[in-house]
């Protein structure tokens, strides 16, 4: 059975930066992946390649054992990968449902935006995914008013209704108060549980620990380290990174 993503020795330079230098990883359904590395160790350039941003200079893309040739980020969408950034790219000034919604709107048969319709799915995410059980929130309600988690969950739930197969977490705790960090990690493992996959990026190790299946170790544009999180300690993670930050190899 073939990965649901697999990246084979991609390269990526900007003029004499070496960003990637021959990156292969692969994902699969259902997977959790944390994507670790300091700075400067390519993290958000092979993102950007897995969403078509960037093309890669050298390397092979496959989605679902078929190779993709110049991957754009619309193609990227339509294979199923979405992303939700630390920003979380949410219209704060504007109602829930709008930003459910926003950019690919439910239409009538007419073609007219469907309103009523885009109100009572939205409902229906709330109750069912989003855990909204306060009657003061409401579709209608502006994101403006929402904690961090409850953003971070409201973008990763659009992602899943349009049937995103990967999503891509790009440092989501940063700024989160506890209890909402535990609120995106039972998110996650709700993507996990539906058959989705993952891509975590995150600086703090202990989150990505907690929920991810494998994790990769990204080091100067190199994978410097690849584990199963069942097959090793969090202090022995830890101690692995160390050295990789130090000697830049696990040898």
């Amino acid at each position: 059975m073939s990965h649901f993503l697999e990246l084979r020795d991609i390269k990526k330079s900007f003029g004499e930066v070496q960003s990637l230098r021959g990156v292969t990883m692969t994902v699969d359904r259902g997977e959790v992946i944390g994507l670790l590395g300091d700075n400067g160790a390519g993290k958000s350039t092979l993102i950007k390649i897995i969403t078509g941003y960037y093309h890669p200079d050298e390397g092979e893309i496959l989605f679902n054992g078929q190779r993709v040739e110049h991957l754009t980020v619309p193609r990227a969408r339509q294979l199923g990968v979405e992303t939700v950034y630390q920003e979380r790219a949410l219209a704060d000034q504007q109602s829930l449902w709008r930003n459910i919604f926003i950019g690919r709107e439910l239409t009538t048969r007419f073609g007219l935006m469907d309103i009523p319709r885009m109100r009572a799915e939205t409902q229906r995410l709330m109750q069912e995914h989003m855990g909204f059980t306060s009657t003061a929130v409401t579709p209608d309600s502006p994101v403006l008013t929402f904690s961090g988690g409850e953003k971070q969950g409201v973008a990763i739930v659009r992602a899943l209704y349009f049937q995103a197969e990967l999503i891509i977490l790009d440092e989501p705790t940063m700024g989160l108060a506890l209890s909402e960090t535990g609120k995106l990690l039972e998110f996650v493992e709700q993507v996990r549980t539906a058959g989705k996959s993952v891509i975590f990026i995150d600086h703090n190790i202990f989150h990505v620990y907690e929920v991810a299946d494998r994790i990769v170790l990204l080091d100067r544009g190199r994978v410097a380290g690849e584990f199963r999180t069942s097959d090793l300690t969090l202090n022995e993670l830890l101690d692995k990174m160390r050295r990789v930050a130090k000697t830049g190899s696990l040898d």
